[in-house]
């Protein structure tokens, strides 16, 4: 019997380094981990003895045996990416970073954002070293997209805030939510209060078509709607027109999966997760039968992972449309898929939509339409979007590389909701050099770098706003270890500077500014108020979803 990775892996690799055979794959020092969808366990290697298990913070590993029906395909997806890469091990011994030397005393560091790439940079501080950390966010709440962007249905993902939870009780860490650096204090303020300062503020705008009618009521980003089901207190207030019988979403990575679940799955199950009453109460009343999800290059090159592509095989009352003629490959696309190296998650998705577009349909069930290979150009409608036409595109060889070019062929498809999905895209930071083009904080490694190409002292980045909107969760946990490595490099080597105040001074600073502070008792309070209104119901949460109810909550 071996242990098996399945589709909710956050690639945060605590278990590799757990496992006492090492047969998981790949690591975190393999070129492919930087690409790779989801970790794997070695079946003929494994010795049963559930270390991972242990390790893993999202609960995506299950004995073969445990498997559910669900889940059952994972045993074989496991297995064949042992086919292709045959495992190799030198057993080299795990080694223990180094600490700095006592003699400089504690180390201070804010931290600006609560999510994933924040908590794993507190999580490597924590371990690391004497520190004081003092973690802010303009949110009354922490955990980012954690909270805020993984789908309701996929409650697992989001117990990885558990484990931020455990290492967090420490006053060591110390919560500043609902405190907007560049409001309530300045980036100078900032660093005049620790030796330095990490940026890891996510990309929290999106990309935009640029096609005419976009800006036509009844389109939006996927990012509001996915923030408006969330309960994120920004977008609770957003109204989404569900009247009509089709939506279109632009793009095909997860996040339009995850928008298309939502949109086609019976209210009642989402009645069981902790979606924000507010669209719970809206997809009740929706008329809508179909989603249209729209990918420009082929189906080897959609941007959807093969395992959430493989979940939507279990949703009950929806069928998952694929036609036929869209599975026709171009031929540098049927060379990637012959190749015999070809990586098993590429050959998985063309063998999923095969599977998709062979697979009978009910008419009284919803729809999911994947359309490959086309590109919006226009939205039409008078005073609202009724329509979306699209060209056909095909795929051509430039520089080695296969690119979607459109055709004069086009096409028309009534749809009253257009959501797009192509991207999210980083901000600029006030104080903070930017780089406009990859919409990212130029840096090495997570130290900063200014106009002049020197790193700027005390001030690093980690996860999005740092490589750009790729990876999943767990990805941010080896970039903000490579974040915090330099920090404490450049600690011990003097090269930070000394904080001017401490953190009592700092507490009272905020205190005169931002009266509604929400500290870690405030937290605790929010937590326990949606735990408590969740158990009530048999849900895990009945989340509050205004900043009034929110610091009503965390005042009681």
């Amino acid at each position: 019997m071996a242990y098996v990775i399945t589709q909710r892996c956050c690639n945060d690799a605590s278990c590799v380094t757990e496992c006492p055979v090492d047969c998981i794959r790949p690591t975190p020092d393999q070129p492919e981990f930087a690409t790779t969808e989801m970790l794997y366990i070695d079946p003929d290697t494994c010795i049963d003895c559930g270390a991972c298990v242990d390790a893993c913070p999202v609960e995506a590993i299950f004995s073969e045996d445990d498997l559910t029906a669900s889940l059952a395909r994972f045993r074989d997806i496991n297995a064949a990416y042992f086919e292709r890469h045959p495992l190799e091990s030198n057993f080299d011994p795990i080694v223990t970073p180094a600490r700095p030397p006592k003699e400089l005393g504690t180390l201070r560091v804010a931290i600006v954002g609560a999510g994933p790439a924040a908590c794993y940079a507190a999580d490597e501080l924590l371990r690391r070293c004497d520190v004081e950390v003092e973690m802010f966010d303009r949110l009354p709440t922490p955990w980012g997209l954690v909270r805020a962007g993984v789908a309701p249905d996929h409650p697992g993902t989001k117990t990885v805030s558990g484990l931020f939870e455990s290492a967090f009780r420490r006053e060591t860490l110390q919560y500043y939510l609902n405190v907007e650096v560049g409001t309530h204090i300045s980036h100078e303020e900032l660093l005049a209060h620790h030796h330095a300062v990490i940026y890891a503020v996510g990309a929290s705008s999106d990309r935009r078509l640029g096609v005419p009618g976009e800006d036509l009521p009844g389109s939006h980003s996927a990012t509001e709607f996915v923030a408006w089901y969330n309960g994120h207190p920004d977008y609770a207030d957003r109204k989404f027109d569900l009247s009509g019988e089709r939506v279109v979403i632009v793009g095909n990575g997860n996040v339009a999966l995850d928008v298309a679940r939502v949109l086609t799955v019976d209210p009642d199950e989402l009645a069981k997760t902790d979606i924000a009453d507010h669209a719970l109460d809206a997809l009740r009343g929706s008329n809508i039968r179909e989603v249209v999800v729209l990918g420009r290059r082929g189906p080897l090159q959609a941007a959807y992972t093969s395992p959430e592509f493989l979940a939507l095989t279990h949703l009950k009352g929806v069928d998952v449309v694929v036609e036929e003629a869209d599975l026709t490959l171009d031929p540098g696309s049927q060379a990637l898929l012959d190749d015999p190296e070809v990586e098993p998650s590429l050959e998985l998705k063309y063998t999923l939509a095969k599977e998709y577009a062979a697979g009978r349909r009910d008419p009284a069930n919803k729809r999911i339409v994947f359309r490959y290979l086309v590109s919006p150009t226009a939205l039409h409608g008078a005073d609202h979007v009724e329509s979306v036409e699209f060209a056909h595109n095909e795929l051509v060889s430039e520089n080695g590389q296969l690119v979607a070019r459109t055709t004069d062929r086009s096409e028309t498809l009534d749809a009253g909701l257009v959501l797009r999905s192509i991207g999210y895209k980083g901000e600029a930071i006030k104080d903070l050099p930017f780089d406009e083009r990859r919409a990212v904080v130029p840096n090495e490694h997570g130290r900063v770098i200014g106009e002049d190409g020197v790193p700027v002292p005390g001030v690093y980045v980690s996860g999005w706003i740092k490589r750009g909107p790729r990876g999943v969760i767990g990805s941010n946990r080896t970039d903000s270890e490579e974040t915090v490595e330099h920090l404490l490099a450049d600690f011990t080597t003097g090269k930070l500077g000394v904080p001017q105040a401490d953190r009592a001074a700092l507490k009272a600073l905020i205190g005169q500014r931002q009266a509604d502070l929400v500290d870690r008792e405030g937290w605790k309070a929010i937590d326990t108020a949606e735990k408590s209104a969740g158990k009530a119901s048999g849900r895990p949460r009945v989340k509050l979803t205004t900043r009034e109810d929110l610091l009503k909550a965390a005042r009681g």
